[in-house]
């Protein structure tokens, strides 16, 4: 008997190594261990052999079986294991697949794009800290202690004399300190100002420009706004220049553009106008030319300033400033 079950097991490994799939290995399991398999058959005819042999025959059968249980198991896990890594593996034959790419921030495409155009213009890119002394954010700037034009910027104090900048101006002035005219930068970065609404964020970006020469009118000025407005929007964009009042800068002037959503019909967006107001300009004030120990009466220069997310706005037809800050994935695939 022991030769039996030795052949029945011989048999089942013999067979197994050719077993290709995990369906004829199912096979060969219910084959030799089903109810009706030759193990299984072996297990119940003990009972015929002589009561002294039957001991031995069934832990031999029992040993057999536990055998082969084990080893069709690592074998449906081993083919397992290889179908996972055939699944795995690179198929070089086949073209390359590409990876998920991000995109640009639409108001670091906007900061961009308004530095190109400028940079094209001759101008040259300034940085300075976000968190400044109350002199370089308002006392070089022909603000004073207690002045009444402090009242226009809602201003995050960081201690009396310490604030988050209300603008990129301080970034001038630090300029202007370490270097001689001419002069001709832009100072794009983060701004501050305790103010939320549909069109206006506690933290928002600015580009602002500064150009210092000799004999700088406010026609210069004029020309290189109405070329990067041009640029920016389209030729057939026209501009008209507000008086305003700005401590810094004298004279003043707002700068709108016909609505370029209406072309200048009216609408909501620039309500029933037909304009939209996109920066502040002027000529620097003498005042701030004296704290940085430039001689006004040889220099003359001009200074300007926008939103970054105003401009995005008014680019891409958005009417919520907050929608650039909430990181709906939905919203920025479209850029």
């Amino acid at each position: 008997m022991n030769e039996e079950i030795e052949k029945i097991r011989q048999q089942a490994l013999s067979e197994l190594k050719q077993a290709q799939d995990a369906e004829s290995i199912q096979e060969l399991s219910v084959r030799y261990l089903g109810r009706k398999g030759r193990v299984t058959r072996f297990l119940r005819n003990i009972s015929e052999l002589p009561k002294e042999e039957r001991p031995a025959a069934g832990k031999r059968a029992n040993e057999v079986k536990t055998e082969l249980e084990s080893a069709f198991q690592d074998a449906l896990a081993h083919l397992a294991e290889k179908q996972q890594e055939d699944e795995q593996a690179i198929d070089v034959s086949l073209p390359g697949r590409q990876p998920p790419l991000g995109t640009l921030h639409p108001i670091t495409r906007t900061t961009r794009m308004i530095a190109r155009i400028f940079e094209r213009m001759g101008f040259g890119i300034a940085e300075g800290p976000e968190v400044e002394s109350d002199y370089y954010n308002f006392e070089a700037l022909n603000i004073p202690k207690n002045h009444p034009a402090r009242d226009m910027q809602d201003t995050f104090y960081v201690s009396e004399n310490i604030v988050l900048r209300t603008h990129t101006s301080p970034i001038q002035v630090r300029y202007m300190e370490t270097h001689q005219p001419p002069v001709r930068i832009i100072a794009p970065g983060k701004v501050y100002r305790c103010d939320s609404d549909l069109t206006h964020t506690p933290m928002f970006n600015q580009v602002e420009g500064l150009l210092v020469d000799k004999n700088v009118s406010f026609g210069d000025l004029k020309g290189i706004l109405t070329a990067f407005v041009h640029q920016v929007f389209d030729p057939q964009t026209s501009l008209r220049f507000r008086p305003s009042f700005f401590p810094f800068t004298e004279p003043s002037a707002e700068v709108d553009i016909r609505c370029v959503m209406c072309r200048g019909d009216g609408c909501r967006v620039c309500s029933d106008t037909g304009w939209l107001e996109v920066m502040g300009c002027g000529m620097v004030h003498p005042a701030v030319f004296e704290n940085v120990g430039y001689d006004t009466d040889r220099y003359s220069g001009f200074a300007f300033g926008m939103g970054v997310e105003r401009i995005a706005m008014l680019k891409y037809g958005i009417n919520d400033i907050r929608m650039f800050f909430e990181n709906d994935i939905r919203f920025l695939r479209q850029f």
